[in-house]
């Protein structure tokens, strides 16, 4: 048997109630001498000197034997302490309750204004140059569909006018073809049709000014906008295309695009119920289907989309706002503007994420 193992054996055949006395006797010598010291002297000893006096002192008054064990029990105390610290450490750096943890510091977004708005708590939960205005592009047939709802009736059968195809001429609309106000509001906010969105405005329009039914559907949205507490909105036009190369169709902010979607979200949510397909079939009185391209190609890959508009100009830029549950009955808007054509969809994942993540460490 070799020297150690033959010291650890001669340790162990040492009774407790030894050992006790011998700890005990040993913390008395060595307490005994720290009060002698003066506080500041006491506070500089390291604990290894300490523990050193205990050594020095249990050889004097218990032998080698009493000294090893002491040794041998310190190190242990030691090990279990350096696991403790260690795992207090690990600790002190993990996400605790999320007050360490921010999903939405360094996020990197190409957008200009940014808005994330818990609908149920009431609550921003990031927020950035939410209050500058932009011009809007087609997120204004938001409020297009939102007032042709209110002020005329459902049974309203829409034309395809050649004023209205004169706005853009893209959207595979003919002149003549009518529409259902509930399909082709699906349409236009699905497709984001110009000439729809026109079409629908004349047609609504003349409900309150035959003479000139689209300026007085416009000033209709203003209205609205206004009642709604849209402070920093205002509307030339119903679709949102550029007037100039200097004058948008509609300018708002952040904000004001995240109370609009709050606010159809929670009175007028089936408006909002066509724009979470990525594709759909509408169509005209005619029976005539029209394969209708979701202008959001992301949607899918948003968990629990409710709703979702996009916007694009040569004035504004890459626009998007959408509505998704985060959770159990959780609505949460994201509204970007002012991005680039293909960044608004990046930056809405990436803000989409994380919500996720910041309200899954709140619930923790």
């Amino acid at each position: 048997m070799s020297e150690k193992e033959t010291n650890d054996n001669e340790i162990n055949e040492v009774t407790p109630s030894e050992t006790d006395t011998v700890i005990e006797a040993a913390s008395e010598k060595v307490a005994a001498f720290l009060e002698d010291l003066a506080p500041t002297q006491r506070k500089r000893l390291p604990v290894e000197k300490q523990l050193a006096v205990l050594g020095v002192l249990a050889i004097g008054i218990f032998g080698v034997g009493g000294f090893t064990y002491i040794k041998n029990s310190l190190d242990k105390s030691r090990e279990i302490a350096d696991t403790a610290s260690l795992a207090s450490q690990e600790a002190s750096v993990a996400p605790v309750g999320g007050e360490l943890v921010d999903p939405f510091v360094g996020l990197s977004l190409g957008a200009q204004s940014v808005l994330v708005f818990d609908v149920r708590q009431q609550e921003i939960i990031y927020e950035r140059s939410a209050d500058t205005k932009w011009p809007l592009a087609s997120i204004t047939k938001l409020m297009t569909a939102l007032v042709a709802h209110e002020i005329v009736d459902d049974q309203l059968v829409v034309p395809i006018t050649k004023e209205a195809l004169e706005q853009s001429g893209e959207s595979g609309l003919l002149e003549g073809q009518r529409f259902s106000l509930g399909r082709l509001m699906d349409l236009i906010l699905l497709t984001s049709s110009n000439d729809g969105a026109y079409a629908l405005a004349a047609a609504a329009g003349a409900a309150l000014d035959s003479s000139s039914p689209a300026e007085a559907f416009v000033k209709a949205m203003n209205v609205r906008a206004k009642e709604l507490g849209l402070s920093n909105t205002y509307f030339r036009n119903p679709t949102g295309l550029d007037i100039t190369e200097d004058e948008a169709g509609a300018y708002g902010t952040a904000r004001d695009v995240a109370k609009l979607m709050e606010y159809i979200y929670t009175h007028h949510p089936y408006l909002l119920e066509e724009t979470t397909n990525r594709n759909s079939a509408i169509n005209d009185l005619s029976g005539v289907a029209r394969e209708a391209r979701n202008t959001n190609p992301v949607i899918d890959a948003i968990p629990g989309a409710l709703g979702s508009k996009t916007g694009y100009t040569t004035l504004s830029g890459g626009n998007l706002a959408v509505v998704f549950n985060a959770g159990a009955d959780r609505p949460v808007i994201v509204v970007v503007l002012g991005s680039s054509h293909q960044g608004r969809f990046s930056d809405v994942l990436k803000l989409v994420e994380a919500t996720r993540e910041e309200l899954s460490i709140e619930q923790e």
